[in-house]
């Protein structure tokens, strides 16, 4: 059983559809392990996005995700980064199938909605930045 670490963005948050994208995921196959709202501080998302630090949009993705509160989610089932990767859909929502998250809520490939790990282990780092052992049931 995998988990992996998602995070309802800022935009998505402000547009009210939290419950809408959750259903998402639950409806198809994953499992909600634990879930809370938080707003991050410019050094906490510096840190999250470190590794895109050196990229010329660094900046505003760190400003944007500090914009308003986010919802993170350790989500846990078969194959849960690959499907969390697929109903997430393309980064650039003009890109994104029919259907997915991006697709239905995304505004603009900076506000897109959604963040997904892409890998077990960025998952693993990923939810260990965000949740304490006890936190993920």
């Amino acid at each position: 059983m995998e988990q992996t670490l998602s995070i309802i963005k800022p935009d998505a948050v402000a547009k009210n559809v939290i419950g809408k994208i959750v259903d998402r995921f639950e409806s198809n196959g994953l499992r909600i392990a634990s879930l809370k709202k938080i707003h991050l501080s410019g050094a906490d998302a510096g840190k999250f996005y470190e590794v895109h630090a050196q990229r010329p949009f660094f900046g505003e993705l760190v400003e944007f995700m500090t914009s308003g509160p986010v919802v993170v989610i350790v989500l846990e089932g078969e194959n849960a980064v690959a499907k969390n990767r697929e109903l997430m859909g393309a980064t650039d929502p003009k890109e994104a199938k029919a259907g997915t998250i991006r697709a239905d809520f995304a505004q603009s490939i900076d506000a897109n909605a959604v963040h997904g790990s892409d890998s077990l282990e960025n998952a693993k780092n990923e939810i260990n930045f965000f949740f304490a052992g006890r936190e993920v049931l």
